[in-house]
């Protein structure tokens, strides 16, 4: 089973066999749940929030259309997370004003640099920090971006640059 990829075994899901549902979880369930605690910073909303994601993958299979699967699993997230947001605007923040939350790791207090790439990251729009932690810590690619954000990879690949550049002239500015 290790060999499918993951659109093929969605399809399979996607045609009732929903055993096969634990495979593309063992794949990416901690990739969905680092990029929400990410967004978030919170470990037990990140939690839920990729239990729900893990959830509408079966709920919507019919929906999915044979794209790419880490496209749609990540528009998925992004949808829970808002609708997460719009649904409890009275105690928490809309996702469009969340700061991105420096995570820290169990084991080691974070370096200096990482403090600062954090800080810089928090300046940075939500829209165009949500690009960089895709494309960057999640390794999205252009194409995949592109099709979760609505935009063409042309256009996004031009924007993740913009981002990078001015993500740098931050970071200069605080060292």
């Amino acid at each position: 089973m290790e060999t499918l990829s993951d659109e093929m075994i969605m399809q399979k899901v996607s045609e009732g066999n929903l055993d096969l549902l634990k495979v593309l979880f063992d794949r990416h369930h901690r990739h969905v749940y680092n990029f929400l605690y990410k967004m978030s910073g919170d470990k037990m909303l990140a939690e839920d929030l990729t239990q729900d994601v893990f959830y509408k993958l079966i709920k919507y299979r019919n929906s999915y259309n044979n794209g790419s699967f880490l496209s749609w699993m990540f528009t998925i997230a992004r949808n829970s997370l808002k609708t997460h947001y719009t649904r409890n605007h009275k105690t928490h923040d809309d996702i469009e004003v969340l700061a991105y939350k420096a995570v820290e790791e169990e084991e080691n207090d974070m370096s200096e640099n990482n403090a600062h790439l954090q800080y810089a990251l928090n300046q940075l729009d939500p829209y165009d920090r949500e690009l960089v932690i895709l494309n960057r810590y999640k390794e999205i690619k252009y194409d995949e971006l592109a099709e979760i954000f609505g935009s063409t990879p042309g256009a996004v690949k031009t924007r993740v640059c913009r981002i990078l550049k001015k993500l740098k002239d931050i970071y200069l500015e605080i060292i």
